[in-house]
């Protein structure tokens, strides 16, 4: 419940001060940052060479593990740092916005935080200490926000909300500090290193191909079609991954450590992966759903007139979003039974098709063929390939179906209604205050199909927690 509370006050703090933020910047500079973010993201994607993934799974005590996970991290981030640093004139010249230089390189403190702090969250993770993330969360979300909000206003532009990001990432990587369920110390064992490599190296491998897939679309965006279209874009993305951090995120954060609790009994845990599988597709899908269908109404009620072009890449976007939550429950479940290599080939094949599909989109549609790309690809590769590994691993395309079919026509059913609202009403803010309603209706119907299987985790919760 805890988690529930956190991810649904953060979003809501992150939505609101976007929108404020979104409407002072304007598409132009909310580009300038989202090439410094692409950057970013990109080193985080791989920054600690996948090793602190192996605290969650770690099948003894992680204290014997920790002092070398937190060395490798360090180094490696610190390593990351100095190159990101070197190349971000190059990076922002490829991207076609050399004004985002300065906002790689103060973003790129962001890396060193986060290789520093990797051991402290991982354990959080480990041992369910939801309570604690919650605070750490808040204090990131608010404390960014907030002065972002301050220095936009002041005129700092984009570079506000890189020094607003460093600032929290700073105060919350303290706060990882104090909290950590062990003590903080540096270390280095040959043995536990091997092993933490071994482990790790592929998932690193995975993670970057997986922020390729992720965020490829996002630099041929900015590379084609400049950093205008590129702020449009990143919106249209942010928005339509509103359901998956507001809803549904509490329990894909908490699958992995589930999954690896329940690794001893395989029956036990494919169940509980269709039960998260039913949960977080009835909390998402009808809202993702209404979201795609009423996009112009959602975009110029909450953000302006100015963004208005951003809809076209939220009908398509939204959908995209709810195949990528998917998509990680998948990844989640396939870490945990030791198929990093068959993680590595999904997100390599889907990355050799979503790149022509990218830049084929851009070049003949614009913003809407770039848009669609994503969602082409996630439909006829990356999911296929996910099934074909699940089903090796006892997960049925029949078991999967049976625990989505449910929720995906209640929400097809309130995505229909809110595009005739959205279409025939006339006023957008009645449009967009019908559409609401539908999709809340919708999902209350879907959660109350899925109460059972919410009983289950949550009983399955207090048992883990206690142990």
């Amino acid at each position: 419940m805890i988690s529930v509370v956190n991810a649904f006050i953060t979003k809501l703090g992150t939505i609101g001060i976007g929108i404020a933020l979104a409407r002072l910047l304007g598409p132009e500079e909310f580009g300038t940052y989202a090439v410094a973010f692409i950057a970013l993201v990109a080193v985080l994607s791989f920054n600690e060479l996948g090793v602190s993934l192996a605290i969650v799974r770690w099948p003894g005590d992680p204290k014997d593990i920790a002092p070398t996970v937190t060395t490798i991290s360090t180094v490696c981030s610190v390593l990351l740092f100095g190159i990101s640093y070197a190349v971000a004139p190059a990076f922002t010249a490829a991207m076609g916005n050399e004004a985002a230089t300065d906002v790689v390189r103060a973003l790129g403190l962001c890396i060193v935080l986060n290789g520093l702090v990797a051991t402290p969250a991982a354990l959080l993770q480990r041992n369910f200490r939801q309570g604690q993330r919650m605070v750490i969360d808040q204090v990131n979300v608010w404390l960014g926000a907030g002065a972002s909000l301050i220095l936009v206003i002041g005129g700092m532009g984009a570079m506000s909300l890189a020094v607003g990001r460093v600032l929290a990432s700073l105060v919350a990587a303290a706060l990882f500090l104090a909290y950590s369920p062990l003590p903080y110390r540096f270390g280095f064992s040959a043995t536990s290193a091997r092993a933490l490599l071994f482990f790790g190296l592929p998932l690193a491998g995975a993670s970057a191909v997986v922020f390729a897939v992720g965020y490829v679309d996002q630099l041929v965006v900015g590379r084609m079609l400049g950093p205008v279209t590129l702020g449009l874009y990143v919106m249209a993305t942010n928005m339509a991954g509103w359901p998956a951090s507001l809803l549904s995120q509490p329990l894909r954060s908490v699958a992995p450590a589930i999954f690896s609790r329940l690794q001893g009994s395989p029956e036990d845990m494919r169940r509980s992966m269709l039960r998260i599988l039913g949960v977080v597709s009835a909390v998402m899908l009808p809202v993702s759903c209404v979201l795609a269908a009423s996009a112009l109404p959602v975009v110029t009620v909450l953000y302006g007139e100015n963004w208005a072009a951003a809809a076209v890449a939220l009908a398509w976007l939204a959908p995209v979003a709810v195949c990528k939550v998917l998509h990680e429950l998948f990844y989640d479940y396939l870490v945990v039974l030791k198929q990093s290599i068959s993680i590595l080939h999904v997100q390599v094949f889907s990355l050799g098709a979503l790149v022509p599909a990218l830049l084929l989109g851009a070049h003949f549609g614009g913003l809407a063929g770039a848009a669609a790309a994503p969602l082409l690809v996630a439909l006829v590769v990356t999911s296929p390939l996910y099934l074909r590994a699940l089903g090796r691993a006892g997960l049925t395309l029949r078991m999967i179906l049976g625990h989505l079919a449910v929720s995906l026509a209640v929400s097809l059913a309130a995505g229909a209604i809110s595009w005739v609202l959205a279409t025939y009403a006339g006023e957008h803010l009645m449009a967009l205050i019908g559409s609401v309603l539908v999709g809340l209706a919708a999902m209350v119907l879907t959660v109350f199909l899925r109460r059972g299987d919410i009983a289950a985790l949550r009983l399955l919760r207090g048992e883990q927690e206690q142990t």
